[in-house]
């Protein structure tokens, strides 16, 4: 998946709630909680591409993935999958940097 910018400024906490089973009033502790987590496995990843820790990024861009795809945030589960995959290979030709600032600003529109 090449990199998106993905724009979830319009959550629907109705449909959102339908597509992971639970009751509506319960996605904005989801959502927040979510926040929270993305904020600290972020740093992570960031640290970790900077020093170039392959399996440190696979690691916390799995955590990333993870999250984002138990939310249903599709683009941002796909993108971190993809790093996820290039960090297990060790593959240095991989846009780490942009993937990052992608994923970021992606979160940064989840309210």
């Amino acid at each position: 998946m090449p990199i998106v910018h993905a724009d979830y400024s319009n959550l629907d906490h109705e449909e959102m709630a339908a597509s992971i089973g639970l009751s509506a009033k319960h996605v904005p502790i989801l959502i927040a909680s979510y926040l929270e987590e993305a904020d600290g496995g972020l740093a992570k990843l960031e640290e970790s591409i900077n020093k170039r820790d392959y399996a440190a990024i696979k690691a916390d861009a799995h955590f990333i993935k993870g999250s984002s795809g138990n939310l249903k945030f599709n683009e941002l589960y796909e993108m971190s999958k993809e790093m996820e995959f290039a960090g297990a290979e060790a593959d240095e030709s991989f846009d780490y940097e942009g993937y990052l600032k992608a994923i970021k600003e992606a979160i940064s529109t989840i309210k």
